[in-house]
């Protein structure tokens, strides 16, 4: 942490969309490019992040900041390997590996996600193939063409929040349901973890995964907000 430079935060309209400034300085990215968002709500927010800090800057407190540094700095050169990095979650995807027992379980995970695999199919125009127990599946190629075209077309602040997700649920059925509106952000939570909440229902938790498990659900809220903000909704 960093102690607190400056006094007011305002947003400004820009050329490129709206400003956010730091005692009328331009807030700079991590590596130092104009933090510039394409829409005013996601502007004020992130505005409202660096408003809120103490007499010490807090990055860790600035989840929108992160993802729009993130979106700005590392996206914008790097926008092939984001898509096929995302694309590739589909083989190793969650809602791919069901659980072969106990029934209770198998009951949990038909009644949650075989909704959103229907909704995937639908969605994507092909059906995800699944399988029990441990054994590797890996999808059609046709999936990873449709899901690659329609990636490509998001902006680079929309393809660091989807990583985000991605990596942090584990699924790209549940990011995708979660970016469409499909699922809010603690339903996605709940899906993207059954089998582990199950396992805690069962045989216990600790502190320590509790507190892991709070990290994670924060993060997918917050980067899902980012997400609605990006699109203005």
């Amino acid at each position: 942490m960093t102690k607190r430079f400056y006094k007011t935060v305002t947003v400004h309209p820009d050329a490129d969309g709206h400003a956010i400034r730091l005692d009328d300085r331009p807030l700079p990215t991590t590596t130092r490019r104009n933090l510039v968002l394409p829409t005013p709500d996601l502007a004020e927010a992130i505005a409202e992040e660096w408003r809120a800090q103490g007499d010490k800057v807090d990055p860790l407190s600035m989840p929108l900041t992160r993802l729009a540094n993130t979106g700005i700095d590392r996206v914008a050169g790097e926008r092939d390997r984001y898509v096929a990095e995302l694309v590739r979650y589909t083989d190793t995807d969650t809602l791919a590996y069901w659980a072969p027992d106990p029934a209770e379980l198998v009951a949990r995970q038909r009644a949650e996600w075989q909704p959103l695999l229907d909704w995937f199919a639908e969605h994507v125009g092909h059906p995800m193939q699944t399988t029990s127990g441990i054994s590797a599946v890996s999808q059609r190629p046709e999936v990873a063409a449709v899901l690659s075209a329609r990636l490509a077309a998001r902006s680079d602040l929309a393809l660091g929040a989807l990583q985000t997700l991605v990596a942090v649920s584990g699924s790209a059925v549940v990011t995708l349901a979660l970016d469409a509106g499909r699922l809010d952000p603690e339903a996605a939570f709940r899906a993207a973890f059954l089998d582990e909440l199950y396992q805690a229902e069962v045989w216990g938790t600790d502190r320590e995964a509790e507190q892991r498990r709070r990290a994670i659900a924060e993060d997918m809220a917050q980067t899902a907000r980012f997400l609605l903000l990006l699109d203005g909704r």
